[in-house]
């Protein structure tokens, strides 16, 4: 008698910690994952520099979240931001919900995805003939609480990229069809990623990401080699290069855990906030959403060095990553490298 063998049907998740290099990108995606109201990032890089791959790597550092069971919006039943419209009516009327725990979505935007398969449909018929708001949820539905990811964001249309931003910034996504309107929470890291070379985002939509990390082809032979083995080691028994990082992925995955508990009690003092604000102003940036997004960022890096008080090296460390991508006025312009920030920075702070 064969004993059939109990099959993984998860696909393994390449290790976030054995990703080797690529510093910039993964502070920015931890940052995020830490405080996502930082507002997401933009990762710009060459072909086969491990974006993709370190992306999905971070959803699967997050704890599993406690949601409303069978709904399609991933609610929370503590938060009323996180929350459907049949959850949030139970929970106001003191009903039961029964609750599941699972994994962080984790949701890929297809390159050729319409409106429709973005933000979700109302059954106009379905409403009219039988009186209810008969609602197929989206891909913003899937991905509350968790990461939605656009590879290849700069080829994506103007207007859905329009939409992802909103729905980030906002927290919420409404679909309106023939003045039937409905409404659910939305709230994810909003992931970009893509090749220079194939065009940047316009500087309007490129402004409302909270961060912009640049990768580049490491050039050093010996990294190169270790970049080809852990992927080698990974593909060959995955089981085994798990096991090897379980240990490191466990020890961030608590410090990420505290890092979230601890941020709402650090402090950014009023000196610092105003010399972040001359640099913004010195670097003639447009609005206000950097100054705000370098307090955050700050405020995330110093809980996840498990520090309540902001320091001088938490704003150098976040600084060009969350300024870059906003200096440029004509779309034709590249990007700064950061050195235009580094400068003004050393003048105002040091």
């Amino acid at each position: 008698m064969v004993t059939a063998k109990k099959l993984n049907s998860e696909r393994p998740v390449f290790p976030f910690t054995a990703i080797i290099g690529q510093e910039e990108m993964k502070l920015a995606l931890i940052l995020n994952v830490i405080d996502p109201r930082i507002g997401g990032v933009m990762i710009m890089g060459d072909r086969g520099t491990g974006k993709s791959t370190t992306i999905r790597a971070v959803a699967d550092l997050l704890p599993a979240i406690e949601v409303a069971k069978d709904d399609p919006f991933n609610s929370s039943i503590t938060d009323f931001e996180l929350m459907s419209e049949s959850v949030k009516k139970a929970v106001e009327n003191q009903q039961e919900v029964l609750t599941e725990y699972k994994k962080v979505p984790m949701v890929d935007l297809p390159l050729g995805a319409t409106e429709d398969r973005v933000c979700g449909t109302i059954d106009i018929e379905k409403a009219l003939t039988e009186g209810v708001k008969a609602f197929e949820p989206g891909l913003l539905a899937k991905a509350n609480r968790g990461i939605l990811y656009v590879d290849e964001v700069n080829l994506l249309d103007d207007h859905l990229v329009d939409i992802l931003l909103d729905s980030a910034a906002s927290g919420w996504n409404t679909v309106e069809r023939e003045g039937i309107s409905i409404k659910h929470p939305a709230r994810f890291v909003l992931v970009g990623s893509g090749n220079p070379e194939e065009g940047e985002l316009r500087p309007q939509l490129l402004d409302r990401f909270g961060m912009h990390a640049e990768i580049r082809t490491v050039r050093d032979p010996e990294t190169r080699v270790r970049v080809v083995e852990e992927r080698s080691n990974f593909d060959q028994n995955p089981d085994e290069c798990l096991a090897a990082n379980a240990a490191q992925l466990e020890q961030l995955k608590k410090k990420i855990g505290d890092a979230q508990q601890l941020l709402p009690n650090v402090v950014l003092d009023y000196e610092y906030r105003v010399k972040i604000s001359q640099v913004c102003g010195g670097l003639n940036v447009d609005g206000l959403r950097g100054d705000i997004v370098i307090n955050r960022a700050a405020k995330a890096y110093a809980a996840y060095n498990g520090r309540t008080k902001v320091e001088l090296e938490d704003i150098e460390k976040v600084i060009v990553l969350c300024l870059r991508h906003r200096l440029r006025k004509d779309p034709l312009e590249t990007i700064d490298s950061g050195d235009k920030v580094r400068t003004t920075f050393e003048e105002v702070f040091k």
